[in-house]
């Protein structure tokens, strides 16, 4: 057993507070790890006064230290020499006095697919193997919210090493991961799995860390250790403030030892005073051998509703030909024509009405509003809300999927979202917290019963996720392999772009025969030989055939040209219900007659044609 190990069993330990904290009040805003190579001095200066508070355990200024981190400063080329110096500078601060752990800092948020699992090891095992070659006594991993991705890369490191291994894990909710898992359930896995040390650190403070804690028995390999934040941050001259009432840790530190924490330190806004008082508040106290716990409400004892997809259009579309129409909020105040149009293609029989979420990244009457409108009215057609990620942060689009269960919504279409500089405001801010791809895993996630953070929402939403699929593009099958990650990601349905191509629509089933979940074929009628060649030249995601260009431009009457692209339109849809049993007409214009003609259009011919 090593000297960490064999103290440990023995007392509790003092480990350091937050590196980033000190150098933030000294002015430094970028790449606190280039501090290494730049400032080594400063860096000696932080670990020497954490030392000087009584700090038994530092850790190494590497926490981003890694490929992916550095490439946002463009230093990716200098982690083995930033790794390097970091450990250099520790082992000369600690000398014989205390011991030094690498630190390797998570990477994985909520925003899962930013970066893969593939880059994620190899940048891991970079940084790992340089801290190793010099010679560090231990290795912290911190600020975990992903739970795969810590088992991931402790798995590793216990492959590599021998040497003391603390993991730990951070909650966005006390006693629970982001993923739900409850935090007994996730520390005892790493315990399994060979850390020396597990416990949390980072986003909590002292008090709802603490509480988290309660919920965990003594495990039987591994110690228990926790670092948490100062308090909760406040935003003062354009700067992070923390709460800097050190004494009030020093209360804290034999509430941390009552939970069997053997090994306490600090992480974001704590500072060497925060260290001494932790310091004080456990001299002379001897660690606990046994604990009672508390019961943490998860997922698994809280009470759900039942999902009901009977009535889903998935559900529809697996079983009949469903058509789904769009029809595009206001760009004003006027609704009339909108709710007339409701009404009308209500009567014509469709499935589904389809609003879009600021189409174009213009701004329109909300579409949840209409979706209320439409209720309020009467109307019993179901309402397809779509849910961009360019326009809310992931606090709003939490807020805005637990509104829509609160009102009874259930059918989502998950988008990214035009950007917005082809809109009416080219100047104004994308958002962009998540891809769409990993909104319908936190849509699903909800379904769970989980909010995005991984707390318990006390009851599951049933939402039923559509995705959009552009085939208008070179390479078809490239797009249907885009199209199954979707569907692995939890879509349970697909609305194309428009096609105006028969051999497409052919081409896509041909392609889709193995995708289970529906596919809803974009049929949109053209407005005239301009409304045409707009669509082709400058709208993303669409492509028209030479062949309906042609037919558009012989028309020059507004009438005539109508009827031709309600013409093109249906001979589309006869070539589609032979092989799709969706139909998603998309309104131009706010013309409705034109879908409530090719609904019914849909209906006629439907009763006459079996599916491929």
């Amino acid at each position: 057993m090593s000297g960490l190990l064999t103290k440990l069993n023995d007392q509790i330990m003092i480990a350091d507070g937050a590196m980033g904290t000190l150098l933030y009040a000294h002015g430094v805003d970028r790449c606190f790890e280039s501090y290494n190579l730049t400032h080594p001095e400063e860096i000696l200066n932080v670990h020497q006064s954490y030392l000087d508070a009584g700090a038994e355990v530092i850790q190494t200024n590497t926490y981003g230290a890694n490929y992916i981190k550095l490439n946002r400063f463009g230093l990716e080329d200098n982690v083995h020499q930033i790794n390097t110096k970091a450990v250099q500078i520790a082992k000369s601060a600690a000398k014989e006095n205390a011991y030094v752990l690498g630190t390797i800092g998570g990477i994985r948020g909520v925003q899962k697919l930013v970066t893969s699992k593939k880059e994620i090891i190899r940048s891991f095992k970079e940084q790992l193997f340089s801290l190793l070659l010099e010679g560090v006594d231990g290795l912290l991993l911190e600020t975990y919210y992903d739970f795969d991705e810590i088992k991931q890369v402790l798995e590793i490191t216990r492959q590599e090493t021998d040497l003391p291994i603390i993991a730990n894990v951070s909650m966005h909710e006390p006693g629970v991961m982001e993923n739900g898992i409850a935090l007994p359930t996730a520390l005892q896995t790493l315990d399994d799995i060979g850390a020396n040390v597990v416990g949390v650190n980072c986003h909590l403070g002292p008090h709802y860390m603490i509480k988290a804690l309660e919920t965990v028995p003594l495990l039987q390999n591994a110690y228990l250790a926790a670092y948490p934040n100062a308090s909760l941050p406040s935003y003062q001259n354009g700067k992070l403030v923390y709460n800097q009432h050190s004494n009030y840790f020093k209360q804290c530190a034999k509430a941390f030892r009552d939970q069997g924490v053997r090994l306490i330190g600090g992480c974001c806004g704590t500072t060497p005073e925060h260290i001494r008082a932790l310091k004080d508040g456990v001299t002379h106290l001897a660690p606990i051998t046994s604990k009672e716990t508390k019961p943490l409400l998860t997922k698994e004892n809280t009470s759900h509703s039942q999902r009901n997809n009977n009535d889903s259009l998935a559900d529809k579309a697996k079983k009949q030909h469903t058509v789904i129409v769009e029809l595009d909020a206001p760009k004003h105040l006027d609704i009339a024509t909108f709710m007339d149009g409701v009404f009308a293609l209500e009567k014509a029989g469709v499935d589904a009405i389809t609003l879009a979420d600021n189409s174009l990244a213009t701004p329109r009457i909300s579409n949840l509003a209409m979706a209320v409108k439409m209720k309020q009215a009467g109307s019993k057609v179901t309402p397809l809300i779509h849910l961009t990620c360019r326009d809310r942060n992931l606090i709003g689009l939490q807020s805005h999927l637990m509104g829509l269960h609160t009102l009874n919504f259930h059918e989502i279409l998950a988008i990214t979202g035009d950007p917005t500089r082809i809109g009416g405001f080219p100047g104004a801010s994308s958002v962009f917290d998540v891809t769409s791809f990993e909104l319908t895993r936190l849509i699903k996630q909800c379904n769970d019963g989980l909010s995005f953070s991984g707390s318990s929402l006390k009851t599951n939403t049933n939402f039923q996720v559509a995705a959009a699929f552009n085939p208008n593009v070179a390479n078809l099958e490239k797009a249907v392999k885009r199209m199954k990650k979707k569907a692995d990601n939890g879509a349970d349905y697909f609305l194309t772009q428009p096609i105006f191509s028969h051999e497409r629509i052919i081409e896509l089933h041909r392609l889709t025969k193995d995708i289970e979940q529906p596919i809803f074929i974009g049929i949109m009628p053209l407005t005239s030989h301009r409304n045409a060649e707009f669509l082709h030249h400058e709208v993303p995601g669409m492509k028209l055939s030479d062949e309906v260009r042609a037919r558009m431009q012989q028309h020059n009457n507004r009438q005539d040209s109508l009827r031709e692209g309600i013409q093109i339109a249906k001979e589309l849809i006869d070539t589609t219900i032979n092989y799709f049993n969706g139909v998603y007409i998309i309104t131009p214009f706010m013309h409705y007659p034109s879908t409530v003609e090719l609904t019914k259009y849909v209906h006629e011919k439907t009763q006459l044609v079996t599916k491929i």
